[in-house]
């Protein structure tokens, strides 16, 4: 490999501006090629970011043989066929969460990436930070006792145009796949973290949804069972500023994370507050040396680097079961979308 890891960018949008600017501030990786379905608007990414090359076609990245990492960074419908498409292409992965609209499109990514040897990772960054790394140091040294219950929520208000890709029902729009996924990845790994195991699959999920003119959820609730009797509530909206955050409760205490998913961004710090119950509250920061969706770069060339292939932050098998999950929470609330099958 190159000095650097060469990546190529799938989609022009908000994430795909995000990951531009992230790579330019990144210790060892390159933007190399970008392609769009528009000719024009890849030509106008690729002049503003300093991109060689740029493609009218996402396949044209594909077969970019100066690739090494594919990023899909596409609307949710379409991440099985590029994912899918990238690892059989021999290139690494990153997809933009969530993996696929459903658990079977996430399988068939994972089975790709498998079978063709190379990096697959799921693009929730606030795995990769420090910050939550921490909190997991935490959990499994006991500081709260045990845990017997998670609260985790995120949510904004993305405005009321129907036209905005979020309202599309065609789009696998709604507020479960855009930001409820987050909850439920937390939820599986505060869960994990405390009983000491690789993965914690969930076992009920009962949710309750309001859902909009478009027939996609606007603000939508879930109570998460896992083995053993632990339950996380989680909650999302696309239609209203919620308190985006997480807290766990245990026998000895309570942690609470004020911005679990997107550390330092947006005017938020990097912290974690332990509360031992008689005790006075302990304030842990941590120190932000990039933006977190930098630290997500770095990481992900670092695993490359290694040749990792299901990389701790967040393995294959964490993704799949968290796909599980929200394919569920939809089921509970009876959204289904044209790639559902049988939920």
């Amino acid at each position: 490999m190159n000095d650097k890891v060469r990546w190529g960018i799938l989609g022009t949008g908000k994430i795909a501006r995000i990951a531009a600017t992230a790579l330019a501030e990144s210790q060892d990786g390159e933007l190399v090629a970008v392609g769009s379905r528009d000719a024009e608007r890849a030509a106008a990414f690729a002049a503003e970011y300093g991109v060689p090359r740029s493609s009218g076609d996402y396949g044209g990245v594909l077969e970019d043989e100066e690739v090494d990492l594919v990023y899909v960074a596409t609307h949710h419908p379409s991440h099985r066929e590029w994912a899918v498409g990238a690892a059989d292409a021999g290139k690494h992965v990153l997809c933009e969460k969530p993996m696929a609209v459903t658990y079977a499109d996430a399988a068939r990514i994972v089975e790709a990436a498998r079978r063709n040897d190379v990096f697959l990772l799921e693009a929730f960054a606030y795995r990769c930070h420090p910050q939550t790394q921490r909190l997991v140091d935490l959990l499994r040294d006991g500081a709260i006792g045990e845990v017997r219950m998670i609260d985790a929520v995120f949510g904004y208000d993305a405005g009321p145009e129907p036209a905005n890709y979020l309202m599309v029902h065609e789009l696998a729009g709604g507020g479960i796949l855009d930001v409820g996924c987050y909850t439920t990845s937390m939820a599986h790994l505060i869960a994990a973290a405390a009983k000491g195991q690789a993965v914690a699959p969930t076992v009920n999920v009962a949710g309750a949804a309001c859902i909009g003119p478009t027939g996609v959820d606007h603000s939508t609730a879930a109570t998460l069972t896992f083995e053993g009797g632990l339950l996380a509530r989680v909650a999302c909206s696309i239609q209203a500023n919620l308190d985006s955050s997480a807290r766990i409760y245990g026998s000895a205490g309570r942690i609470t994370v004020p911005s679990p998913w997107l550390p330092g961004r947006i005017g938020t710090e990097a912290r974690i507050v332990v509360e031992r119950w008689g005790a006075e509250p302990e304030v842990i920061d941590i120190p932000l040396q990039a933006d977190v969706y930098t630290v997500e770069v770095d990481a992900v060339n670092t695993f490359v680097r290694k040749e990792e292939r299901s990389p701790s932050v967040m393995t294959w098998d964490e993704s799949l079961a968290n796909m599980r999950t929200l394919d569920r929470w939809r089921a509970s609330i009876g959204l289904r979308y044209a790639d559902d099958e049988g939920i």
